[in-house]
């Protein structure tokens, strides 16, 4: 019996034996390796416009209006934008009108002009209802948040205005600066920061157009008014009454097209047709037209206006 149990206790401890060295035989499955993670995309390289040909260009071109050019104007900044009266009718000119037509052109489009206050070129830019806004516009940095800027067409100034019969009273922009003078310029324009720096303790009189400013200089509601050059010798021309006394120092001289924002192809076909309207002497000869056209009949302002 006792060999018996012996021999059962041998039995079972082999089994055991043999049942572990199956377990420990077993093939085991590999471990799942992860799959290698997908490499990001490269960033895409900025498309270089100012790079292409012009062909190159407008075959990328888009605007607010498919095959229009529409550009935005203040008609009340002779000679860059007025009306000129041509046998009775009234035809929007100026130098900005001239090279607006001349960029159309050159980009083939059809040009559409929006007659419209100051205040409204600027809106309508930001908004991005227009393509493009030419109204003397100078390419000062606080307004490079609603649009871009296309290269200088032309190399302005800025000045204070006043009437002949009050030029001695303004020697220099400091005399200018006293409580009692009535300080004019033209509502949301690079006039008016330069009222605000170099006269804040005048009465500062903002004006929607430059014809109210000027009306208001000649009934001697204003004592004097910033101006751009350009615009007040060619209204010194006109009113003899008024006297252009003394240039405003400032940083961006020189006028440039306002562009809709973010259309980095149309600002550089903008750029190129600039480019050759200079180095073809078309720019001269818009700037020569305009001079000439603003001393004859012409409207400053809107239309309508002048129907009320």
């Amino acid at each position: 019996m006792k060999n018996m149990k012996k021999a059962l206790a041998m039995l079972l401890a082999l089994t055991m034996i043999l049942a572990l060295c199956a377990c420990g035989s077993k093939t085991e499955a590999p471990a799942a390796t992860e799959a290698p993670a997908a490499e990001a995309p490269a960033a895409e390289a900025p498309v270089d416009y100012a790079s292409m040909s012009l062909d190159e260009l407008k075959a990328v071109l888009t605007t607010v209006t498919e095959g229009k050019l529409t550009v935005a104007t203040s008609p009340d900044f002779a000679p860059y934008e007025f009306y000129a009266v041509v046998d009775g009718t009234p035809v929007l000119a100026g130098f900005d009108v001239a090279l607006a037509g001349y960029i159309a052109d050159y980009l083939g489009l059809e040009l559409e002009m929006v007659p419209i206050d100051f205040d409204g070129v600027l809106n309508e830019l930001a908004a991005g209802s227009v393509d493009l806004g030419m109204a003397g516009l100078s390419p000062d940095p606080s307004r490079m948040d609603a649009m871009n800027f296309s290269d200088i067409y032309y190399q302005g100034g800025q000045s204070f205005v006043t009437v002949q019969s009050k030029a001695d009273l303004f020697p220099d922009l400091a005399s200018a600066n006293k409580a009692e003078y009535s300080i004019g310029a033209q509502n949301g324009s690079i006039q008016m920061d330069l009222a605000n720096e170099n006269t804040p303790d005048a009465d500062i009189v903002p004006l929607v157009k430059v014809t109210d400013i000027i009306a208001e200089l000649l009934g001697d509601k204003l004592d004097g008014a910033f101006i751009e050059t350009a615009v007040a010798v060619n209204y010194a021309q006109s009113y003899p009454e008024l006297a252009v006394v003394l240039d405003v120092p400032y940083d961006v001289e020189g006028s440039a097209a306002g562009v809709c924002k973010g259309n980095e192809a149309l600002l550089a076909g903008v750029n190129m047709a600039i480019a050759a309207a200079i180095a073809d002497g078309s720019m001269d000869a818009f700037v020569a037209e305009a001079n000439e056209q603003s001393t004859g009949e012409i409207i400053e302002g809107l239309l309508e206006d002048q129907a009320g």
